[in-house]
């Protein structure tokens, strides 16, 4: 299959592309080499680089010709500095994937994965002993200084359990990027009942690996830890470091990825798969095995907070094992073991 690969000489981009190519595909990378991501560097991709931003409909029109299929990577990510970033979000990611998304109709290309996100979910669902599974209300900034951390239920106040988030769960964004990331599904969703495309949403968890990017505000958490630990300082882990996440591999990632071009979604119509690696373990969890890698200071509790971020967001990927075939592969104390050692 010809595959055109936005976003490809990033993160995620990279590792999808070897995945591509080891599976026979031929891939044409289309980037627009950011600054705040790539500090000027040009890398060296073994597929075609066409150099230009996804918001520019002449040079997506070039990268468009003779391709099969998109896999949509390029994108603003990270949970952003401050409100200044709302407008780069919104054109980067959203107005990018709208013109993406007319340069494929007049293509006649009827396929595309979208790399989308957790974030979409927000603060997810929560268990009450009182009213069972119910969406968290949110979290208040007089409660979270006061370290009450927990959302509350929105029935009762008492604190949540998390719970498994399905894909049919209501979409609930609470920041800059997971609003973005939003309107990209919703307007892939339209794109698909104007053309009858298909469309794959990989709703990925916390990436985590090789190449991940460091030093910049918005780089991963591991990146962030790990950097901090290259000092010779302590992780600085927000909140009571109890918030639940699914970091998954990068190499998990591109393998659901790549198998996600050949979905069996149907015409006309987006399906939506969690991608995570299925055990969920807490930030604070994540420091301290940095940290052991490493051999550093223990992780430092800060009780700090940021209002964009949710405490708890941790999704049920079966359908994606179960329609995709699709396994995770990579263990994660293998994982950390390796960022420490090339990262």
């Amino acid at each position: 299959m010809r595959i055109l690969l936005t976003g490809g000489a990033g993160f995620i981009g990279r590792h999808l592309l070897a995945e591509l190519l080891a599976l026979g595909h031929q891939v044409r990378v289309l980037d627009s080499l950011r600054p705040d991501v790539h500090r000027g560097r040009t890398p060296s991709l073994p597929a075609e680089l066409v150099r230009a931003d996804v918001r520019d409909s002449e040079a997506v029109d070039g990268a468009l010709r003779d391709v099969d299929a998109v896999c949509h990577l390029a994108a603003k990510v990270g949970l952003g500095v401050d409100v200044q970033d709302l407008p780069d979000y919104a054109s980067s990611n959203d107005l990018g994937t709208a013109v993406l998304l007319a340069a494929m109709a007049r293509a006649g290309v009827g396929r595309l994965v979208l790399a989308s996100s957790m974030v979409v979910y927000g603060e997810g669902l929560g268990r009450c002993p009182a009213h069972a599974e119910v969406r968290p209300g949110p979290r208040i900034e007089a409660s979270l200084a006061a370290g009450q951390f927990e959302p509350p239920c929105p029935v009762c106040g008492q604190a949540l359990l998390p719970a498994l988030v399905g894909e049919d769960a209501a979409l609930d964004p609470r920041n800059a990027y997971a609003a973005s990331k939003s309107a990209q599904e919703q307007l892939a969703a339209s794109w698909a009942r104007l053309t009858g495309g298909r469309v794959a949403a990989m709703r990925y968890h916390n990436v985590y690996g090789p190449g991940m990017p460091r030093d910049t505000p918005y780089a991963g958490v591991a990146a962030i830890f790990l950097s901090a630990l290259r000092l010779g300082e302590a992780a600085q882990v927000f909140e009571d470091g109890g918030q639940r996440r699914d970091f998954v591999h990068v190499r998990d990632i591109a393998a659901a990825t790549a198998a996600a071009v050949q979905a069996p979604v149907a015409a006309g119509t987006l399906r939506a798969y969690n991608v995570g690696s299925g055990t969920p373990r807490t930030v604070g969890e994540m420091a301290a095995a940095l940290s052991r890698a490493v051999a550093g200071p223990a992780p430092r509790i800060t009780g700090a907070y940021r209002l964009g971020d949710v405490r708890h967001v941790t999704a049920d990927s079966t359908r994606l094992r179960t329609e995709l075939g699709w396994r995770p592969t990579v263990d994660f104390a293998d994982g950390i073991d390796e960022l420490a050692r090339v990262l």
